[in-house]
């Protein structure tokens, strides 16, 4: 038989009509009074009846759109019909030809905003097929199996290369490359490795295990991986060179939190939802009380902004014992760049919204420790440049609210401490690294970078995206000898 003639004859077994009259299968979840009061994880994950029913739902299109929509460029039919013949160890293999984090990526990536927005489905009038609730199932049924697949790596070159960060450019980087064949080794600043997936992104979305089975893969792939170490402190450029490093790929993340610069926000108890999450994701101070980094508990938090990281910091609060907790939200549930999924886990879980409201002073105790915010209310007026309609103030519009605890997520930014130590590097007033978008290279010829540290702020998927367009780019380079 050809290549892919099994796809032909899955295809005839079910006619496109009778596909698309599939009713989209529901993740299985967590009863919300359960688990709000532990990190277990509220996706459950697919049934193998159900996966196998919702893979049916792809038509297998001549010209797959939703591949277009995956900056990672997953051949996702390829991998789904492996999957309706319940192939599930070849649908797993077919993800790991482009994704480093597959069991990640199924679970935190916007699928909805990205491949499945692409399915055709949507332009029959029916909702998409659940690419990321499939992706997640392949990938964990190959791990709870034990049969993770490594993929072959042909010839090894012996050309080093050092990437700085282990987040999600980072490993998609280091993947692509060990694959090419090159020496790879990562610094990592903490002391787990994994990046803003182990410190931002909470077990309850995103267990630890499933991060290191991923991380384990490109261990086996050859990736070298160093923990406590910073780039441009505890080991320099120079150092790297003379070590024999011939090019390096930045992937150190937007790890400095930003703030208001409203009245109060020094007081105690007031925090960045980046010292917030790591503390408690990292550091586990929600679950040992004797920790040397703990966290402040309250009876109400407040958590300010509206996007993933907000959910997460706020559906945190709750585990780790808030009675009340409040999203603060200056524009409309409608403007919220949150998943729409992770807004509906916090409202099934007793999280209070208030829209339309902005923070303008914090008020404190007589020992310094935040006890009040005062909150302008706002009203929406034109849309901004992103379409997002603009909100302002209502004037003499205020009221002030009782909190113990303040989260603020309102935007991280990069932290500048690499770029500053390396000689003639382009940076934006942000402090972003400017590369060329078709190869991520920056104006040091050996220096690429990608994810957080060029873009500000990225999902796991772009930045992942960032590292594959790194590696191909530096890959031919080297082989032209231009570095």
């Amino acid at each position: 038989m050809e290549l892919n003639s099994w796809r032909a004859e899955l295809k005839k077994t079910m006619s496109p009509k009778q596909r698309v009259a599939i009713e989209r299968v529901q993740m299985p979840e967590l009863e919300p009074s359960v688990r709000r009061h532990n990190y277990e994880e509220v996706n459950r994950g697919l049934t193998l009846e159900q996966a196998l029913l919702e893979a049916k739902r792809c038509i297998d299109c001549p010209k797959p759109t939703c591949v277009s929509g995956c900056p990672v460029n997953i051949d996702i039919p390829c991998f789904i019909k492996n999957m309706e013949r319940n192939e599930m160890l070849e649908a797993a293999k077919v993800l790991k030809q482009t994704s480093a984090l597959p069991a990640v990526c199924g679970r935190v990536c916007p699928q909805e905003k990205q491949c499945e927005c692409n399915c055709i489905h949507l332009k029959m009038g029916h909702k998409p097929v659940a690419i990321g609730y499939l992706e997640r199932f392949a990938a964990d049924f190959e791990r709870e199996a034990g049969k993770i697949s490594v993929p072959e790596i042909k010839h090894r070159n012996g050309i080093k290369i050092a990437v700085a960060g282990s987040g999600p450019a980072g490993l998609s980087f280091a993947g692509d490359m060990a694959k090419l064949g090159y020496d790879i080794t990562v610094y990592e600043a903490l002391h787990e490795i994994g990046g803003v997936l182990k410190y931002g992104i909470p077990e309850f979305r995103l267990p630890n295990n499933v991060i290191d089975a991923e991380i384990d893969t490109l261990r086996k792939l050859g990736v070298k991986f160093i923990k406590n170490c910073i780039i441009g402190k505890t080991i320099t450029l120079e150092e790297l060179k003379n070590q024999g490093f011939r090019a390096m790929f930045v992937a150190s993340g937007a790890g400095l939190p930003n703030f208001m610069n409203i009245k109060g926000e020094n007081y105690r108890g007031v925090m960045s939802s980046n010292e917030y999450l790591t503390r408690v994701n990292l550091m586990g101070a929600s679950r040992d009380v004797q920790s040397d980094t703990p966290v402040m508990q309250g009876n109400t938090v407040a958590v300010i902004g509206g996007g993933n990281t907000a959910m997460d910091s706020v559906r945190t609060a709750l585990r780790v014992g808030a009675k009340r907790a409040i999203i603060v939200y200056r524009r409309s549930e409608e403007e919220m760049p949150a998943r729409v999924e992770e807004i509906k886990h916090a409202k099934e879980e007793g999280v209070e919204f208030m829209m339309l409201h902005n923070p303008i002073e914090y008020i404190a105790d007589e020992h310094g420790t935040v006890k009040q915010m005062i909150l302008q209310k706002m009203e929406l007026g034109e849309p901004d440049q992103n379409g997002r309609r603009s909100p302002k103030p209502i004037p003499n519009a205020t009221t002030t609210v009782d909190v113990d605890v303040v989260v603020v997520s309102v935007g991280v930014s990069p932290n500048p401490l690499i770029p500053s130590t390396i000689a003639g590097i382009e940076v934006t007033k942000w402090h972003t690294i400017v590369v060329d978008e078709n190869t991520m290279q920056s104006s040091v010829p050996a220096i690429f970078a990608g994810g957080d540290i060029v873009r500000g702020g990225a999902t796991v998927i772009l930045a992942m995206g960032d590292g594959r367009k790194a590696a191909q780019a530096m890959h031919d380079k080297i082989l032209q000898n231009e570095i």
